[in-house]
């Protein structure tokens, strides 16, 4: 089987994008299982999948992720990957389908866990606001601040891979859509208490994705864009085919710590950081003899 990607809430498990990509477990949270349950039900994807993968955004409520950290150090294993994902939910939900897609391929565990740094800076994450007074993720000026308390304001807002902001409707104003990706994407959108229909009129378009799909909001949007009524969207790079060459590109290297491999510089199941090499040693001399 391969390896298992977890979550720890179902609206982070977005449809497969095709038949070959399996779905993610749903890790229940302390107030729906106890310490014991969370203990058998990580042991059980152990026994199937052989290594378990799980996001863990700073979001998370801290007991969901003193629970995802106590049933690991209790199990004393190195095939429990917790990886920290700085994403919005729905960039979130659109990383953990990549990852999906890449357990059919012929990665090992640690590639895999690894990857997701990776592929996080091809995801590009935002949202259609209808106020920004109360946003803290991306830099909000005052005039921004002061424009949220008009009637119909609207914003839009990109917080990653580099925060931008700008307010529609604004005449004269420059650079309103966000920048969009140099390479081929499919935009994913899920719609909060804001009816507008910017993001597929106007957005898709000008960032010329290759496809369009909506999903329900993930419940956690709200609170992380700091106001019920959004739209959010990401971009991100749909084809497994291409992920697959993007991670296959990468040098792949042994954690000096839990052994697995990993890409980049960090291990993706122990955090251990790449060890540098070590420093080359000039070549000796010869002498010119005396």
């Amino acid at each position: 089987m391969p390896t298992a990607i977890a979550v720890t809430s179902a609206d982070l498990v977005l449809p497969a994008p095709d038949r070959h990509t399996p779905g993610a477990a749903v890790l229940r949270p302390p107030a729906d299982a106890d310490l014991e349950a969370s203990l058998a039900e990580t042991t059980a994807l152990l026994e199937r999948h052989g290594h378990l993968v799980a996001v863990v955004p700073p979001w998370l409520p801290p007991a969901t992720v003193r629970r995802l950290r106590t049933v690991r150090a209790i199990l004393e294993t190195d095939r429990i990957a917790l990886l920290d994902v700085d994403l919005p939910p729905l960039g979130t939900a659109v990383l953990v389908r990549q990852l999906r897609q890449l357990t059919v391929c012929d990665f090992s565990p640690g590639v895999i866990a690894s990857a997701a740094r990776l592929l996080s800076h091809y995801v590009y994450a935002g949202a259609l606001l209808g106020s920004v007074a109360k946003l803290d993720r991306v830099p909000v000026g005052l005039k921004a601040h002061a424009r949220s308390w008009s009637p119909g304001a609207q914003f839009a807002v990109l917080a990653h891979p580099s925060p931008h902001l700008a307010r529609l409707g604004n005449p004269g104003a420059a650079g309103v859509l966000p920048p969009g990706p140099a390479f081929a994407t499919h935009l994913t959108f899920a719609r909060g208490q804001l009816a507008s229909d910017w993001v597929t009129a106007e957005l898709a378009p000008a960032w010329q994705v290759q496809g369009v799909m909506e999903n329900p909001l993930p419940a956690d949007s709200a609170r992380w864009w700091a106001t019920p009524k959004l739209v959010e969207f990401a971009a991100a790079i749909p084809d497994v085919s291409v992920l697959y060459q993007l991670v296959a590109s990468v040098r792949r290297e042994q954690c000096g710590w839990c052994g697995l491999e990993l890409i980049g510089d960090r291990c993706g199941f122990c955090a251990a950081p790449l060890a540098a090499p070590p420093p080359e040693v000039p070549a000796a001399r010869s002498g010119s003899g005396s």
